[in-house]
């Protein structure tokens, strides 16, 4: 196992127990919920973000063993490296025996256990945490390819957790029913971040050419986004901008719409969203309303909002309530009202009904953190720990 040594020390307050984090999404892949939270508990405890395996030839194989590199947030990203042609079955296995040793190599006598993808429950055969929560941030089961043992190995990550947290309030109201500590964490902002782009940034290099207006979508471009409709609006309006940053997942580029004005930047660091918002008129959250999207409470939403930016999204659950509701958001489906969406939001930018909208959702976004966000799932997680060190005494006294 390779590993780096390192003196951790909180910020702050003492150290609370390690967090050992499960996840099915790469450290460095799109910045989102699991990156906010986790940079954030890394202030007063030791993090340790578990990947899913790299697999390697044989030929370069040298052994399984943990990839360990310590992040500039203080979180410790942790790969695995196994051998390629093992079964599903023989690789989670030997994780589970790499991060067995992980824990007695690092001295964690105690620690969390943070779960996101139940398909690797297996891994933590060997793990004895204090809690363990049950971070589910999407229905994974509904995405496309998700393997079919998915659901059972969710039912298992139930009877395990003691606590559960979703992405949402629609995806809460699915799973309370299931877990009986289960709390709904919608998607919250770094508002101080998304902000800068109303100080004046420069426009980045490669949309600065772009003619104006322009109407923008980041994050990841997969079978969520609703591909023709934003290639029905781009040959509707020829003068408007489509400006597309993040990656392509899961879906073949050559099915993506093509045209003069839409344009796919690629990938960009979550340092540099806000100088593209600085320079975008409308933010668009152009999902498809099918199985994927039904659960979804998009990070983006209230990015946008601090940006200043004015929004219009199709007709996502966790937008309409509470961003539709109260007027913050234009929210319309079909290209038709989505079109008219986009103009109303256009002729909006520089009049007073627009200022005022975006005092409104200045007042909303105050109510948010996700510093404020992880305070309130660390003490559920302290209560739950307390609850369960109580427990045994509570089965003596009966006695």
């Amino acid at each position: 196992m390779k590993r780096i040594d390192f003196a951790w020390k909180p910020v702050g307050e003492a150290a609370t127990p390690a967090l050992l984090v499960l996840s099915h999404l790469r450290w460095d892949f799109v910045f989102q919920r699991p990156q906010h939270l986790m940079t954030r508990a890394a202030r007063t405890r030791p993090v340790y973000y578990i990947e899913e395996p790299q697999f390697v030839p044989s030929a370069e194989h040298l052994g399984d063993h943990l990839e360990v590199r310590r992040d500039d947030s203080g979180v410790m990203v942790v790969t695995p490296h196994i051998e390629e042609g093992r079964t599903p079955e023989q690789s989670q296995a030997s994780t589970a025996r790499l991060l067995a040793g992980l824990v007695q190599s690092e001295g964690l006598v105690e620690y969390d256990l943070w779960v996101y993808t139940p398909m690797e429950l297996p891994v933590t055969a060997g793990l004895h945490p204090r809690v363990t929560v049950y971070d589910c941030m999407d229905e994974l089961a509904n995405f496309k390819g998700a393997p079919p043992q998915l659901r059972e190995r969710e039912e298992q990550l139930f009877g395990q957790a003691d606590l559960v947290f979703t992405g949402g309030h629609r995806l809460y109201e699915a799973k309370r029913e299931r877990h009986a500590g289960a709390y709904p964490f919608p998607s919250s902002v770094d508002t101080a971040h998304f902000a800068q782009a109303r100080a004046g940034l420069a426009d980045p290099v490669d949309q600065a050419e772009l003619p104006r207006p322009r109407l923008g979508f980041y994050g990841v471009i997969d079978e969520r986004f609703d591909i023709e409709l934003i290639g029905e609006l781009a040959r509707r309006r020829p003068e408007w901008q489509f400006v597309l940053l993040g990656p392509v997942v899961k879906i073949d580029p050559a099915d993506l719409p093509r045209g003069e004005n839409l344009h796919y930047l690629g990938m960009k660091s979550y340092r540099d969203l806000p100088a593209y918002l600085a320079h975008w008129d409308v933010a668009l959250l152009p999902f498809a309303l099918n199985e994927a999207t039904e659960f979804i409470s998009p990070t983006k939403t209230p990015e946008y909002l601090a940006a200043g930016v004015p929004v219009v999204s199709t007709g996502i659950r966790d937008v309409i309530r509470p961003y539709g509701e109260r007027d913050l958001v234009r929210i319309a489906d079909g290209a038709d009202a989505f079109e008219a969406a986009c103009a109303a939001a256009l002729a909006e930018r520089h009049t007073p009904a627009g200022e005022d909208r975006r005092e409104r959702a200045d007042a909303h976004l105050s109510t948010l953190s996700w510093d404020r966000t992880w305070a309130d799932m660390s003490a559920l997680i302290e209560r739950a720990a307390t609850e369960r060190s109580a427990l045994p005494l509570a089965g003596v006294a009966d006695d």
